[in-house]
């Protein structure tokens, strides 16, 4: 099935925190194993797995020193050879994280290449000569704080590092590190895995020119970020044009294979982030979906996802997008749109009905389907380099990457012994084996919502039609004619009533909403999937 990934669902795993089965307070690969049937039994097609490579986990693996070989801390080749096995004897997909932009300071290639001016691996990183006063040779910030540039005495030059100062940038300019990095790729398909999720896909190339970025016109010093980074418009430091011919080379690469996919993460927002999404997708020769954080901030309006959406149809007819809104870099959703519920539970429930009525393919991060909030950090508890430099403004990602909640013993089931990172109460008490079975659970909730997506094609492939309803309500039509689905959602902690014309009977699983003839009554948090009395076209709001 060569368009497997066409719809499909992609469970996220983190892997150091989704179950430990060595006893080190780490999750690991066999740990993962063991509760695939779990995945499995949601729903889902596929599961994303989280960087497993070598590396010093200064960014928690997001700096690899090997990309061909697992770090001890997870397991060897072999577990991980396992690990697909048990996935697809149980029909999931296993898509792992390439990391492609910038590599660990520890790896070989720049160990050698910052050595000195004249190696084999000079310019397989980005490498500048300083201003007349020394200075770096552009105003290019770096994402987790301070400047992108880091002085290197041995070569009297500057590298470019758009992320920690241990994760120095390739440089995609260079044919040998294009070719390198193909290779890393063949590797893993070699070794059966299904698909790539490829880290800031919009980064791998910078400004050969090396031109300043101009400000963000819409940042002003009254309205300044707490992080550095949003003050610049990110022109020259990514983006660049030379992306689309290197995404044909790796697409022209998974091709030689059947049945495998890539999605890139596009690390920017507003109108460029679906400009890109657009362009990278395009076509059959690119990246097969892309994704971007527009659907992982605070906003949670009609307008927001009826914008996102409409956007991205039309700049890209004929690409696929996948949408999320949780992973292992934002603050969990249940917690971000708090403001816009009554009751959590009711917002979880109506947030993966949402998901899975949107047009194309979804994701969906581990423990969200628990209606897991963010988990409150203290100092003393972080990890993540981000929160640890800038708190308190800045909180870091550790509070969406606390242990899976497998019970109630202590850790949750995660581990017996202290973890990584803690397992507080609130999380805690929402545990699979607290909510499985439990018919108005959130988990039993997400099972019944996913298996019906998989078994509606036309929610996973139909055309998609917004209807004009004022706010808070956000609907739409998936597909036409008598397969059309109507998708009604309240974003709002109020009741709100609706009427409609075309309509019959409910189909799927509804949150706090009833059908009574032509009118939609939707209680706070409402979502409901109508279909039609004869023909989608049919389907308006009546007055």
């Amino acid at each position: 099935m060569g368009n497997w990934w066409k719809g499909a669902v992609v469970y996220q795993v983190y892997p150091r925190s989704f179950q430990d089965s060595s006893g080190n307070g780490v999750g690991d690969l066999n740990g993962i194993t063991e509760r695939l049937p779990y995945i499995a039994d949601l729903g889902v097609d596929a599961v994303w797995l989280s960087p497993i490579f070598t590396s010093p986990m200064k960014d928690m693996g997001y700096d690899v020193s090997d990309y061909c070989d697992i770090d001890p801390v997870f397991g060897t080749l072999a577990d991980f050879d396992r690990l697909v096995q048990a996935a697809h004897g149980l029909g999931l997909k296993v898509i792992i994280d390439q990391v492609l932009s910038h590599t660990s300071d520890k790896h070989p290639w720049f160990v050698t290449s910052r050595a000195d001016r004249n190696n084999d691996k000079s310019d397989w990183y980005v490498w500048a000569d300083p201003k007349p006063d020394g200075m770096p040779p552009t105003n290019w910030p770096s994402v987790f704080g301070g400047p992108a540039w880091e002085w290197e005495p041995r070569r009297r030059q500057y590298y470019l590092h758009n992320f920690l100062i241990e994760q120095p940038d390739l440089n995609m300019h260079n044919p040998d590190v294009q070719d390198a990095i193909l290779q890393v790729m063949k590797f893993w398909l070699d070794r059966g895995v299904d698909g790539f999720r490829l880290d800031t896909v919009n980064y791998y190339f910078h400004d050969a020119q090396l031109r300043d970025n101009p400000p963000n016109p819409t940042i002003t010093a009254d309205q300044s970020p707490a992080e550095t980074y949003g003050w610049q418009n990110h022109i020259y430091s990514k983006n660049q044009p030379e992306n689309i011919a290197f995404l044909e080379r790796m697409r022209a690469l998974t091709d030689q294979y059947d049945g495998r996919m890539m999605v890139g993460e596009v690390g920017d927002g507003g109108d460029t982030a679906i400009r890109l999404m657009g362009e990278y997708t395009q076509g059959d020769d690119r990246l097969h979906m892309c994704y971007t954080f527009e659907m992982l901030g605070p906003n949670f309006s009609p307008s927001h996802f009826r914008d996102i959406i409409s956007n991205f149809q039309a700049g890209a007819k004929d690409g696929w997008p996948s949408w999320s809104f949780s992973n292992h870099d934002v603050q969990r959703h249940v917690t971000r749109w708090a403001d816009h519920c009554a009751d959590p539970e009711d917002l979880a429930k109506q947030a993966i009905t949402l998901l899975c009525a949107f047009q194309g393919s979804i994701g969906i991060y581990q423990g969200e389907e628990l209606g897991l909030s963010e988990t409150v950090m203290e100092y003393h508890e972080l990890t993540d380099p981000p929160g640890i430099r800038f708190w308190p403004e800045v909180k870091g990602r550790d509070g969406c990457r606390t242990p899976m909640v497998w019970d109630s013993s202590e850790f949750g089931g995660f581990s017996q012994v202290t973890p990584w990172l803690p397992v507080k109460p609130a999380q805690r008490d929402r545990n699979v084996a607290t909510q499985l079975g439990v018919e108005t659970s959130v988990l039993e909730y997400y099972r019944r919502v996913l298996h019906h997506r998989r078994a509606t094609d036309i929610l996973k492939t139909g055309a998609t039609r917004f209807l004009n309803t004022p706010d808070p309500v956000l609907a739409f039509v998936r597909g036409q004619g008598a397969d059309a689905v109507l998708c009604v959602f309240n974003l709002s902690a109020q009741p709100q009533s609706v009427q409609m014309q075309g309509l019959d009977r409910v189909t799927g699983p509804s949150v706090a909403t009833e059908l009574h003839g032509q009118t939609i009554e939707l209680g706070p948090n409402g979502a409901i999937m109508i279909t039609p009395a004869t023909q989608g076209d049919d389907i308006a709001v009546a007055g």
